[in-house]
């Protein structure tokens, strides 16, 4: 029996082979059944002929939101983080930790591996604590140390982390490289300032994501290109890139997707304050403070994350550096299948995961209903709509973590 069948205006599906236009998906016990272009030859149930329905939107790279966060190891606080990031289009995240003593990740790391078990989280990300100090960003400096056999494995036994971030220029950095690649993890160079030729290494030695580009690693240069012209020069690499108009200027987004098609990811990189408001949060063991949208560690200069959802990056993607193009255009179906490449297809990819990031048979029924704007109408998660995300009181509340 379907379960439900969607027909929009604009379908993207994530398959290139798949033009972007007026098309139909059909959903069979939580998965995709089949997926075309054109009017279909069934009844309808839900009919969008002024919807843009694109696959549920990946995040590699999510500190929390929604008043909580999950480096705190509270699955509560954990769900609640899902639930807003979820109501915003994104149906499948990582969630990632922070740098802090050995017994605060051990706990984290016990904690929130019964949510990956559940399949409520598609794996932990261990941003840290194996990371330069130089460009330890919105990391706790004295919780920073070089990388040790003994505490990767110890994280590394549950199989739940999907993801490790580190510098590889600390002391076995290659080495840690080495390890987190042969247990099956994506390694991640991020927070570094390697130079060029060190990050070629490292990529020799199983790295395959740069976490955040550009952000907290030595900048790009003409004589000394640095990590980003590594990540971005290895067809191998796929690079987070936190599209949130903040982080990184669109007009280098832009660059960046021109450069490395199909190997950009977009990550949130949000933390507890996406979807809250301004106000006084926590990330990790850092206050950090919002003022008009913008995520500061508290008394500083220093960007503490984003406030952003899946949603506003597709909406920044699609737009570009200008003006966004006119809907029904060419130039908006090809940015619209941009977008869903970045938000959905590629890191899903990076996860090693087919059956999310795209709308295909047998993926799993992640869909965001959009409308001509670009705003969440409606966000289904394998077939089951996903319920408005219900803000309280202390969400908005100083010192709310």
């Amino acid at each position: 029996m379907v379960d439900l069948s969607i027909t929009a205006g604009t379908l993207v599906t994530g398959d290139d082979r798949v033009p972007v236009g007026p098309g139909w998906v059909r959903v069979r016990d939580g998965r995709i059944l089949e997926a075309g272009v054109g009017r279909p030859g069934f009844p309808v149930v839900v009919d969008l002929p002024d919807a843009v329905v694109v696959p549920g939107f990946v995040d590699l790279h999510v500190h929390g939101g929604g008043g909580a966060s999950f480096p705190g190891g509270d699955p509560v606080d954990a769900l609640r983080a899902l639930a807003l990031h979820r109501a915003h289009g994104t149906t499948t995240s990582l969630a990632s930790l922070v740098s802090d003593t050995p017994a605060a990740l051990d706990r984290a790391v016990a904690a929130l591996s019964e949510l990956v078990v559940d399949g409520e989280l598609a794996g932990l990300h261990l941003e840290g604590p194996w990371l330069a100090s130089a460009r330890c960003g919105a990391h706790d400096p004295s919780t920073l140390r070089d990388p040790d056999p003994a505490e990767i494995a110890r994280l590394l036994r549950r199989g739940t982390v999907a993801m490790v971030t580190l510098a590889p220029e600390r002391p076995g950095g290659l080495d840690a490289v080495r390890q987190v690649a042969g247990a099956g993890v994506v390694a991640a160079v991020g927070h570094t300032d390697a130079s060029y030729a060190l990050v070629v290494d490292a990529i020799g030695a199983g790295v395959r994501v740069g976490t955040h580009l550009f952000n907290a690693m030595a900048p790009l240069g003409h004589r000394e290109p640095g990590p980003a012209a590594a990540l971005l020069g290895d067809p191998r690499v796929t690079v987070e890139v936190i599209a949130d108009g903040v982080h990184v200027h669109p007009a280098v987004v832009s660059l960046v997707l021109a450069t490395a098609p199909n190997r950009v990811a977009a990550v949130t990189d949000a933390m507890s304050a996406a979807g809250t408001g301004d106000g006084d949060h926590r990330l990790g063991p850092l206050d950090v403070r919002v003022r008009d949208g913008v995520a500061r560690l508290a008394g500083r200069d220093t960007i503490a994350g984003s406030t952003a959802t899946g949603d506003v990056l597709f909406r920044r993607l699609v737009a570009g550096p200008g003006s966004p193009p006119e809907p029904g255009t060419s130039a908006w179906t090809a940015a619209l299948a941009r977008a869903v490449d970045a938000t959905s297809t590629a890191p899903a990819r990076v996860l090693g995961r087919d059956d999310v990031g795209r709308l295909a048979p047998g993926s799993r029924a992640d869909l965001v209903v959009l409308d001509r704007s670009l705003q969440v109408r409606t966000v289904y998660r394998g077939g089951a709509e996903v319920p408005p995300f219900a803000p309280t009181a202390a969400d908005s509340s100083p010192g709310r973590r």
